[in-house]
């Protein structure tokens, strides 16, 4: 029960975490908790200590999501309620090995987007499998399923998710393109442009917390996109390259305080998802001079 062997695998278990829970401090906490109970156990006869620790994170963050109270959140007419997950941002020369520890093979934020649709069973199975390797006989006690019935909550997650997250441009200079001219066709209030670098299926979830004055809201469609880029339009003149979660994105700095986060999902050179996070509750532990440059 040896600190300095949890530390060693702290950075994955806070990777499994935050692919679970999509928050920054809920995956902590969870991390926490797992070293509370890794303290209590003799782990003597384990003979694999990290795929253990990884078990007993997925249960602790299971747990969690089951005993989630119904948020205060503004659905827009029959859509689904927007709550986005907390952001990974870093300034372009890319992430601080904290960050890349976190983020292992993130495809973008629109990933979390789609975990936070699963059941928790389903996004425990796919995570731990899928992400982490975890076989499945050592998932199936965590959900009260036998391995084979596992193997399928994985199979379905894994579906939901190839069918909803579009395949990124892995060229983050063809991802910067698109997304320049986005905010070029916002700033000039150029329709056409914009609607040109959107894809027609384009979805747009923006999310304001509880704050009255920011929007929170689910637009899909390019031309809807486009109609109703005003934010956009504003936040152009104050907006910096970043990345979320490792794809092409932009923060709004005003006043000195991060206003938003924007992340992009592009592919074949067109934007096919924009998340917006505004909740100033959420944005006031980012630091805008980490984005300088």
């Amino acid at each position: 029960m040896s600190p300095d062997v949890f530390e060693q695998h702290r950075p994955q278990l806070r990777a499994v975490a935050y692919r679970m829970l999509g928050s920054l401090s809920e995956a902590d906490d969870a991390v926490q908790e797992t070293w509370l109970r890794y303290q209590r156990t003799d782990t003597s006869d384990v003979e694999n200590l990290g795929g253990w620790l990884a078990t007993v994170a997925g249960r602790v963050c299971l747990n969690l999501l089951r005993s989630r109270t119904t948020r205060a959140e503004v659905p827009l007419d029959d859509e689904p309620a927007v709550r986005l997950p907390d952001p990974v941002v870093s300034p372009l020369t890319g992430p601080d090995p904290e960050q890349e520890a976190l983020l292992a093979d993130s495809v973008g934020l629109a990933l979390q987007v789609v975990l936070d649709a699963l059941t928790p069973a389903e996004r425990l199975a796919f995570v731990l499998h899928d992400l982490f390797a975890v076989p499945f006989d050592d998932i199936a006690p965590l959900v009260e399923r036998t391995p084979a019935a596992a193997r399928q909550l994985a199979s379905r997650g894994r579906r939901r998710v190839q069918e909803a997250t579009p395949a990124p441009d892995p060229d983050l200079a063809r991802q910067r393109v698109a997304v320049d001219a986005f905010y070029a066709a916002a700033r000039d209030g150029d329709f056409d442009a914009l609607v040109t670098v959107l894809d027609p299926d384009v979805v747009l979830r923006a999310d304001g917390g509880m704050h009255p004055a920011r929007p929170t809201v689910l637009l899909r469609g390019a031309r809807t996109v486009a109609g109703q880029a005003t934010l956009a339009r504003r936040l152009a003149a104050y907006v910096r390259p970043v990345l979320v979660n490792g794809t092409a994105g932009a923060v709004a700095v005003i006043g000195g305080r991060v206003f938003a986060v924007m992340a992009f999902t592009v592919t074949d050179g067109r934007i096919t998802t924009i998340d917006v996070l505004n909740d100033p509750a959420r944005l006031a532990g980012l630091d805008p001079e980490a984005f300088d440059g």
